[in-house]
């Protein structure tokens, strides 16, 4: 079995070259589409966590500012 000829083989690699950057690109996209979409779950999370300390509180507010029932 002979060997392919240089050419052969120089187009074959310049062929995978070019899947392999399309690959490199494609996951690049996906990449910075992810660190987007983390970083905008990421500040969700901070405003839920601020409305949950703020509810906290305001029932705590609320519990305490209220008159003990009438059976006291």
């Amino acid at each position: 079995m002979m060997p392919p000829p240089p050419d052969e083989r120089l187009d074959d690699m310049e062929l995978r070259l070019t899947f392999l950057d399309d690959a490199v690109s494609s996951l690049g996209d996906s990449e910075a589409m992810q660190s987007q979409r983390l970083l905008q779950l990421e500040n969700a999370l901070t405003e839920l966590r601020r409305e949950l300390a703020s509810l906290r509180t305001s029932l705590a507010d609320d519990v305490q500012s209220e008159p003990p029932p009438p059976h006291y």
